[in-house]
């Protein structure tokens, strides 16, 4: 996975996931609508409809004061602690 930066503002923010799919994209931008400060979180994948875009652009939009990178990097850690909690009931139930 690489990420780049298409453009920043105070309160938003588009960036490139290379490598992804909608399987992903689906689980980051839902996190991004779970968390607060954030008032839109989208993607596009759709290269004819995008201008022959090839990658996911993840696009977030925050409320005042609230900076896009930082609910990112929020979202991202609630979807890291939502799989290991998954990964441990797992093996808990899978032990039984």
């Amino acid at each position: 996975m690489e990420l780049r930066v298409i453009d920043k503002t105070d309160e938003e923010l588009r960036i490139e996931v290379a490598g992804e799919d909608h399987t992903f994209m689906n689980v980051i931008k839902g996190a991004l609508l779970e968390t607060d400060g954030v008032a839109a979180a989208t993607y596009d994948v759709n290269p004819e409809q995008s201008g022959g875009q090839t990658e996911p652009i993840l696009s977030i939009k925050t409320e005042a004061g609230v900076d896009p990178l930082d609910a990112l990097a929020t979202a991202s850690r609630n979807v890291q602690t939502t799989v290991e909690d998954f990964s441990a009931a797992f093996e808990a139930a899978a032990a039984q």
